[in-house]
């Protein structure tokens, strides 16, 4: 009986086996699966290439003998995981698909010992436009509506005594979105005087633009670039970095509008501060300035988003890639909250 038993369902077997065999669904399977699988490994293949070629180490924070401090840079891979699982539902590979993770460097601009900054990261393509003023009230509506039409931010460095005495003015910059730095209360030559003497330029300058900004100054810009080693210190010790400039358009000699737009765009490369202050042929210069700079695929922002550690990705073609495509950033410089 057990044999017989054994016997039939050997039989079963085989006839299930054999119809399955013969299935044209199960044969269209056994053929497809292998195609799949493979298409899959393509596009993730692909993925693997790509992150090889983005892949960038972080970069210190350094203090260089030339240009003093110089922030340091993310580094940047391709989450392959994220990356696969925006693009398998296409089963196709899409660079603008691509996940980015930012690496943090070891050392950080705070890190470093009181120095003044002069440029940014050289690798980042951004600049900033650094705007002194102490003067030039006329002129500065219409810089503010040149930025404004091209979507630019710039650090507008503000006599503290000009700031008292032109409130409204000072409103109408940080309502544009420009951020604020201390140019001193009086534009003295801040290397002969005391540490006492300096200390009281800055704190009141802080005081009279967060009184009527409300803005709390992170950056300090010394009169005529005139410092000392103690001055820088002592800005450091109330949290304000030193920045000085890479290119300066000599406005206040009053060139024609293009001597300068030809002096910045010679001169500005990736990290440059841009010097410049509210005058006639400023004005003039400044929407030729915004426009040659875009071509030189430069962006424009402020002295913190210049000096910050956020690395700007390009595609292979050059354009740049949108911060939605990375899953983390990080900071570490005098600006970090």
């Amino acid at each position: 009986m057990n044999k017989a038993k054994h016997l039939i369902a050997v039989a079963l077997i085989a006839i299930l086996a054999l119809l399955l065999v013969e299935n044209p669904l199960s044969d269209q399977y056994i053929r497809e699966r292998p195609a799949i699988t493979a298409q899959q490994n393509q596009l993730y293949a692909k993925i693997e290439q790509a992150a090889k070629r983005y892949s960038r180490p972080p970069e210190n924070a350094r203090i260089d003998p030339v240009w003093k401090a110089i922030p340091g840079y993310n580094g940047v891979e391709v989450d392959k995981r994220a990356s696969y699982e925006k693009m398998k539902k296409d089963g196709r590979y899409d660079e603008r698909k691509l996940v980015f993770k930012q690496i943090p460097p070891a050392i950080h601009l705070k890190d470093l010992d009181a120095a003044p900054v002069y440029t940014g990261n050289p690798d980042k393509p951004m600049v900033a436009f650094l705007i002194n003023v102490a003067w030039g009230n006329e002129y500065l509506p219409d810089m503010l509506k040149t930025l404004k039409k091209y979507n630019v931010h710039a650090t507008f460095f503000l006599e503290g005594r000009w700031a008292k005495e032109n409130p409204h003015l000072a409103n109408m910059i940080v309502s544009g979105g420009h951020e604020i730095g201390n140019h001193s209360y009086t534009h003295p030559d801040l290397k002969t005087l005391s540490a006492a003497q300096v200390r009281k330029q800055l704190e009141q300058t802080n005081r009279v633009i967060e009184a009527i900004t409300g803005e709390k100054v992170k950056w300090f810009a010394p009169p005529s670039g005139s410092y000392r080693d103690e001055v820088v210190k002592l800005a450091k010790s109330m949290d304000m970095g030193t920045i000085m400039w890479t290119v300066d358009t000599i406005d206040w000699q009053k060139p024609a509008p293009d001597v300068i737009v030809q002096r910045v765009i010679s001169e500005a490369r990736g990290g440059s501060l841009i010097l410049m202050h509210p005058t006639a042929s400023t004005a003039k210069a400044l929407e030729p300035m915004i426009l040659q700079l875009k071509k030189k695929n430069l962006k424009i922002s402020t002295v913190s988003k210049v000096l910050d550690e956020e690395r700007i990705i390009k595609s292979e073609d050059g354009k740049f890639i949108s911060g939605e495509n990375e899953r983390r950033s990080s900071s570490g410089n005098f600006d970090s909250d």
